[in-house]
């Protein structure tokens, strides 16, 4: 095989590396065809379920297997241990298992799998108790977006006699803590701190208002029950709540964080050196996937509800994974407003994994302690370039391109993009967010750690 003289590929990689680009030749078949590969009961696994349904996998020569998994942990620990080939994952699970929260491993995305898709929901007893301190329209509608301003008096009045709040979220690192953690603080209640250096792993300290652990489907029966409050979810379990009559979703996290990255689609480092065409193969059919679930003003959206209600996918009533998948929100009972970015899969540049993103989850890591010492602003770069690896999305973007499956338009431009949205002002407290900066982000906050501070 004829390679080209070191004097030239010496300066192809210098070439690559100014630009940002991987060194890759053209993709080759697959190393490994049969994969089987994990997700939770969410909406947001759609990529996956529409890139299986619609052929997408067999295209790159894969003969995939879906496989719902139990929980967040148990699909982590299977990727790690290679009984799952890639899975559907919080954007912060590759980032908490790089640096050693809970479980350590080298896990990295180069695909990002949605945008928004969370919301906040309380009990009946507690919204009933909230709505007091809300504003209302001239035509006595609730104003949105809720602050948590509305709450603070409700758990002050538990701490008063003694009760606990509790809340649950679905695993230490994910998004739905760190936005329930924001929400929470925002309007001035504080979430708990982390303190992994001393043994403390409950991230309760000096709280409010009590965070724990319950997987996505159990939250509605969960607050039914009584043992938590309120929640933050991915759908269908929130409209779960109004369907059931059990609860309210009070905010969703477009409101917390408009167009907030979500989940990624994560494997091990170890798995993706080793069957680097394959890996490519697959996201390439996961951006197919993205780009058919948004194309046309989302006008697939009520095939892909059908799909994602099969009991092998999401398993809920396609009524209940309409009201969020086709661009509405129902807060109330005949409460239904339009949100037509609530489920965003590829419109933004919702697919790319952008360094920002990985840098924000690291800066909330830190706030509250899971991230338990200062580090400078170099690490968290070094660390996000660890992980989310936007040259092997290009590559897979630029075979798409060759193949005219997809346009240039549709992409950022990879000759000028540095993996760093533009710093970010729509937050509920009214923040901006520059990744380039974590440190002087984080003296923003009232509550949560920054600079040298320690637990």
């Amino acid at each position: 095989m004829w390679s080209p003289p070191r004097q030239i590929s010496q300066w192809l990689c210098c070439l690559s590396a100014a630009l940002a680009l991987p060194v890759f030749a053209a993709v080759g078949e697959p190393e490994r065809e049969d994969l089987t590969l994990g997700f939770i009961k969410l909406t947001d696994m759609a990529p996956l379920a529409v890139a299986y349904e619609k052929g997408f996998f067999e295209d790159e020569g894969l003969y995939v297997t879906l496989e719902a998994q139990a929980n967040w942990k148990v699909l982590l620990d299977r990727v790690i241990d290679g009984q799952l080939d890639g899975a559907h994952m919080l954007a912060g699970q590759p980032l908490g298992a790089t640096i050693g929260i809970g479980t350590q491993a080298d896990i990295i995305t180069a695909y990002s799998m949605d945008l928004n898709g969370n919301a906040i929901t309380v009990s009946n007893d507690v919204w009933q108790e909230m709505k007091p301190n809300l504003a209302v329209d001239p035509d006595g509608k609730i104003i949105h977006p809720i602050a948590a301003t509305a709450l603070k008096p409700v758990v002050e009045s538990y701490l008063d006699k003694g009760k606990a709040f509790n809340m649950g979220m679905v695993f230490p690192v994910s998004t739905h803590n760190y936005e329930l953690r924001y929400w929470l603080a925002a309007g001035g209640l504080h979430p708990g701190y982390y303190a992994p250096h001393k043994g403390d792993n409950s991230g309760q300290l000096d709280a409010d208002v009590l965070l724990s652990v319950t997987p996505p489907p159990q939250m509605p029966a969960t607050m039914e029950a009584g043992t938590i409050k309120g929640y933050c979810v991915g759908e269908p379990w929130n409209q779960q709540a109004v369907f059931k009559g059990i609860g309210v979703p009070v905010v969703t996290d477009y409101e917390i964080w408009k167009n907030n990255p979500e989940k990624v689609f994560g494997v091990s480092k170890r798995w993706a050196e080793k069957y680097p065409n394959t890996h490519i193969r697959v996201i390439k059919a996961m951006i197919r996937a993205a780009h058919w679930l948004d194309e046309n003003n989302n006008a697939n959206r009520a095939e892909a509800v059908k799909i994602l209600a099969k009991s092998e996918y999401v398993g809920a009533d396609e009524e209940v994974i309409a009201n969020s998948m086709t661009g509405t929100f129902e807060y109330e009972k005949e409460d239904k407003r339009a949100v037509p970015d609530f489920n965003v899969f590829f419109r933004y540049n919702a697919t790319y994994p952008y360094y920002s993103d990985a840098i924000w989850y690291l800066t909330q890591m830190r706030r509250w302690g899971q991230i338990p010492h200062q580090q400078t602003d170099q690490w968290y770069m070094d660390i996000a370039k660890q992980v989310y690896r936007p040259d092997i999305y290009q590559f897979a973007v630029s075979e798409l391109l060759k193949e005219g499956r997809m346009k240039a338009t549709n992409f950022p431009d990879f000759k000028t993009e540095d993996g760093f949205r533009s710093p970010q002002t729509h937050f509920i407290d009214g923040i901006t967010y520059d990744g380039k900066l974590p440190n002087t982000y984080l003296k923003q906050f009232a509550i949560g750690l920054k600079d040298d501070q320690a637990i």
